[in-house]
């Protein structure tokens, strides 16, 4: 069931969760609790076995690309159309992520939207603070227009949504047309005020406060929270796409979403909301074993196909 709520150009829609998904979000929980437990490797590389487990779409080629402009993984559908592409931002609070780990979750997009999707590979803090990852996302959008790309949807989890909000700060001449925005659990204010995040009533059972604390700090280095660039909550431009959210309410960022998609709206964009009833941060990439993923990526898809400018 779900209730929805409409405030002028803000669209709010509430998603009750069934007793089956109930369930079965808390055995993912659990699992994903004992693959870190019991991972051997690096935390990156734990993180990278979790994401890896949201399976392959079928019907999509892969290929990775390396150049100085971009680096990362292209997922095609078929037949899909050569002048749009998807630009997908993984998340992993600005210090864990790859493209390669992000594979399956972006084809499960790219194949529902048809649209070829690029996963980018940016530079991960601490190695590279900020504004590299956000540098890597202005490349990347050059490097798409260059390449005979006409329009573009951003799509971002956690820290990547961030990074896909982040880019409608900047206007170049030569950045392509960003069709929208589709943006899942979006971490856009490093400085931490969101009352979902300060309130002891939040129960996050993937996030912590220390972990987001400490990864801000390794992320900005010397730079301001508040800095547009990297919490877009806090410079949002007059001029904005048509913007989806979803954010389940059992997450530490529910208010990050919340207040996001109310400060877009009053700018004048076209906000999405959806609301998840006691999920949990970035639930989506549970395709495999959630009906509410699953149906959320079938939104986010559909929404994506409706921004685009129809075709002369």
């Amino acid at each position: 069931m779900m209730s929805i709520g409409q405030r002028t150009n803000l669209t709010e829609v509430r998603h009750s969760l069934s007793e089956d998904d109930r369930e079965t979000a808390r055995a993912s929980i659990e699992r994903t609790q004992r693959l870190f437990d019991e991972f051997e490797g690096t935390m990156r590389e734990a993180y990278d076995a979790m994401t890896a487990q949201t399976p392959v779409a079928d019907g999509v080629g892969m290929e990775s690309i390396a150049n100085a402009d971009a680096t990362g993984w292209w997922i095609r559908p078929r037949a899909a159309p050569a002048h749009r592409a998807i630009l997908f931002l993984h998340g992993g609070a600005f210090v864990l992520g790859s493209a390669s780990g992000y594979r399956g979750f972006a084809s499960q997009i790219a194949v529902r939207a048809g649209v070829d999707t690029f996963v980018l590979d940016y530079p991960l803090a601490p190695e590279h603070p900020f504004p590299a990852a956000h540098d890597a996302v202005l490349a990347a959008l050059r490097w798409l227009a260059n390449g005979g790309i006409r329009e573009v949807s951003l799509v971002g989890d956690s820290a990547g949504g961030a990074l896909a909000l982040a880019a409608l700060g900047v206007e170049e001449p030569r950045t392509l047309n960003i069709a929208s925005v589709a943006a899942f659990s979006p971490w856009v204010d490093l400085a931490l005020t969101g009352p979902s995040f300060k309130s002891d009533a939040t129960r996050d059972a993937v996030l912590t406060r220390p972990v987001l604390a400490n990864a801000a700090a390794a992320y900005l280095g010397a730079g301001d929270p508040t800095d547009g660039r990297a919490s877009p909550l806090h410079a949002i431009p007059g001029r904005l796409p048509p913007i989806a959210l979803q954010v389940g309410t059992d997450e530490l960022l529910f208010d990050d979403a919340r207040r996001y998609a109310a400060a877009a709206a009053e700018q004048g964009a076209t906000v999405q909301l959806e609301i998840y009833e006691g999920l949990h941060h970035v639930f989506q990439r549970s395709t495999h074993e959630l009906s509410s993923a699953r149906y959320a990526l079938d939104e986010v898809a559909r929404f994506i196909s409706r921004c685009w400018t129809p075709d002369a």
